[in-house]
């Protein structure tokens, strides 16, 4: 009996040694952890959480630690899509990086409609008087330019109208081959018209497909074809590279409207869209002087709308690779998006007949950094 009390009590304290010395040991080796062995998901909810600045220095800490940081870094603030009241002056903005609407009372814009959008300045045209204007929402401050009648043309400009670089350019077909080009500069007193010819058809399309890139205006024809316009030059041509290649399906009704065109670090790029169909990217190959195909958007996120689209490159991880469209929902004004990664729209079950949108009800503008509308 005496000897089996022993044997218990020898057991229970080989029991409790084994489990010290395992407590010892993981005690041991959590000391000899580091930072760097945290788990990716908990140093993604860290680092997303630091500014520019010190993710930047997060990022110098190991290869690991500079994977994550600049995966989730923010550089960029993506555009808000500002809406167009068919009454009033009330006027809303939508953040799809925060999902926040914003509104702002601009008795200023009564009256008027959209034409461009860049670097937070709006380019606006009165049909009851054939005002254009500059408007920045977000500082309230107008520039006006010479009365001009704008009408089924397409219009863009270069550089924010307090540049002076700045040149607004407009273009309508008067015939297949006879392209009328006006432009303007902030602080003319009147338009510039030059009527020009093209070796190759250009009828340009209703709604704007252009982009100032490289020095040059781009223009997307109705039917494809791309036509350049060098405002230094004065010069104007058609170039040589067949219209991107869709499936016959993307072919229905109202096909032009889903087209959208957008600039890139020097890249041109357009986008084909129809119905529930896949969207089509295709990017400009300057030296082969042909449209390809683009399978990824490597890390770039496209905002698209009738009249201007834009690019961004760093903003949260969610939205890259992602092209967001100007389309507002049945239940309240969102804009939908296409996940290039994902090969689906969301919501998936929303309708995409570009047809049934107003061109001018919305535009994709850039806010400052410190915009603040609450």
């Amino acid at each position: 009996m005496a000897e089996r009390k022993r044997r218990k009590l020898k057991l229970l304290a080989e029991t409790i040694n084994l489990d010290e010395k395992k407590a010892t040991e993981e005690e041991e080796s959590l000391k000899l952890q580091t930072w760097a062995d945290l788990p990716v998901e908990l140093l993604e909810l860290i680092l997303c959480r630091l500014t520019l600045e010190d993710n930047v220095r997060a990022s110098a800490v190991c290869r690991r630690w500079h994977k994550v940081a600049v995966a989730v870094r923010v550089v960029n603030q993506s555009p808000w899509l500002m809406y167009f009241p068919k009454y009033g002056s009330l006027y809303e903005f939508y953040d799809p990086a925060e999902r926040k609407t914003y509104s702002l009372e601009l008795p200023e814009l009564q009256g008027s409609r959209a034409c461009y959008t860049k670097d937070g300045w709006l380019l606006l045209y009165r049909p009851r008087n054939h005002g254009v204007f500059f408007f920045n929402p977000f500082n309230r401050h107008m520039i006006k330019l010479p009365r001009f009648e704008l009408t089924y043309q397409m219009v863009a400009f270069s550089d924010a109208p307090t540049s002076d670089l700045c040149v607004v350019f407009t273009i309508k077909h008067i015939s297949p081959t006879i392209v009328a080009i006006s432009t303007c500069r902030p602080g003319d007193s009147e338009w510039t018209t030059v009527n020009h010819q093209n070796r190759l058809p250009f009828v340009s399309s209703i709604w704007n497909k252009m982009v100032f890139c490289s020095g040059m205006f781009y223009c997307l024809s109705l039917t494809g074809w791309l036509g350049v316009y060098d405002p230094l030059l004065r010069a104007w041509s058609v170039l040589h590279v067949p219209p991107p290649r869709c499936p016959e399906n993307f072919f229905a009704k109202n096909w032009w409207k889903g087209k959208f065109m957008a600039e890139h670090d020097g890249d041109i790029l357009v986008m084909y869209t129809c119905n529930t169909e896949t969207p089509i990217i295709f990017k400009l190959d300057h030296s082969e002087m042909v449209w390809e195909e683009m399978q990824t958007l490597n890390g770039v996120t496209l905002f698209a709308s009738f009249l201007s689209s834009h690019s961004r490159t760093e903003l949260p991880g969610a939205m890259r690779n992602v092209v967001y469209f100007s389309k507002v929902r049945f239940f309240g004004k969102r804009c939908i998006s296409y996940s290039v990664d994902d090969r689906r729209y969301y919501p998936r079950k929303e309708c995409h007949d570009w047809g049934e949108q107003d061109p001018f009800e919305n535009i994709w503008i850039e806010p400052p950094r410190d915009a603040s509308l609450n």
